[in-house]
C-alpha cells in the first residue's frame, strides 16, 4: 500500500537526479568556459609583461580584458566576467549574489581550502527565470601584485590612477583571493 509520501518520493527522485545530473553537466561545462575564457587572458596579460612591463599589461586589462568577456560570452552562450569584492573597473562589482560567495570564499580560504580548487555553483531564480551561476576563485599570484600588491611602482600607481580613478583592487599578497570567475547561463 502506498501512501501520499511514497509516492511523492517516486515522483522526485527522478526529478532530483536529473537535476543533480543536469548541475554536473554545467558546472563541466562552466569549468571549460572558465579555462578557456582564462587562459586567453592570461596569454594577453603574458604578452602585455614581455612586451612592456605592467604599465603597458594595465593597458591590456583596460582594453583587451572586457572584449575577451564578450567574445567568450558570445562563442560559449554564458555570461563571462570576473569580479571581487574589492573591484578596479565598477563595471565588474559584484552583485548580491557574488558578494554572498566571495565572502564564503574568503571563509573558505581561511579555513584551509586550496583557493585554486574553490568553486560554487547553485541554481537561482532572476526575473522568473532559472539561471545557473558559477564563480571559481583566483588566488593572486606574484605577478599580479605589481598591479594589485601594496608596494607598486610609481609608474604603475599613476596609469592606474589615470584608467581606473575609483580603483580598490590594491593591498593584496600572494595567496590573497583576488577575486572570481563569475558565469551565468538562463535555463
Amino acid at each position: 500500500m502506498y501512501t501520499k509520501a511514497m509516492t511523492l518520493l517516486l515522483i522526485c527522485l527522478p526529478v532530483l537526479a536529473w537535476a543533480e545530473q543536469d548541475t554536473a553537466k554545467l558546472t563541466a561545462e562552466g569549468k571549460g568556459v572558465i579555462k578557456s575564457f582564462f587562459g586567453d587572458l592570461k596569454g594577453e596579460l603574458v604578452k602585455g609583461m614581455k612586451s612592456g612591463g605592467p604599465v603597458h599589461t594595465i593597458n591590456v586589462c583596460n582594453k583587451v580584458a572586457p572584449n575577451l568577456s564578450e567574445a567568450h560570452s558570445q562563442m560559449s552562450g554564458w555570461q563571462v566576467s570576473r569580479t571581487s569584492l574589492k573591484t578596479r573597473n565598477p563595471k565588474n562589482k559584484p552583485d548580491a549574489w557574488e558578494t554572498q560567495v566571495l565572502n564564503e570564499f574568503e571563509t573558505r580560504k581561511a579555513a584551509g581550502e586550496d583557493p585554486m580548487k574553490i568553486v560554487k555553483t547553485e541554481i537561482v531564480e532572476e526575473n522568473g527565470r532559472k539561471v545557473f551561476r558559477m564563480m571559481k576563485a583566483i588566488p593572486t599570484a606574484e605577478v599580479c601584485t605589481k598591479c594589485h600588491g601594496s608596494d607598486i611602482a610609481a609608474p604603475v600607481a599613476e596609469k592606474l590612477d589615470e584608467l581606473y580613478p575609483e580603483d580598490k583592487a590594491r593591498g593584496y599578497s600572494v595567496g590573497d583571493l583576488r577575486g572570481a570567475f563569475t558565469l551565468k547561463k538562463m535555463l
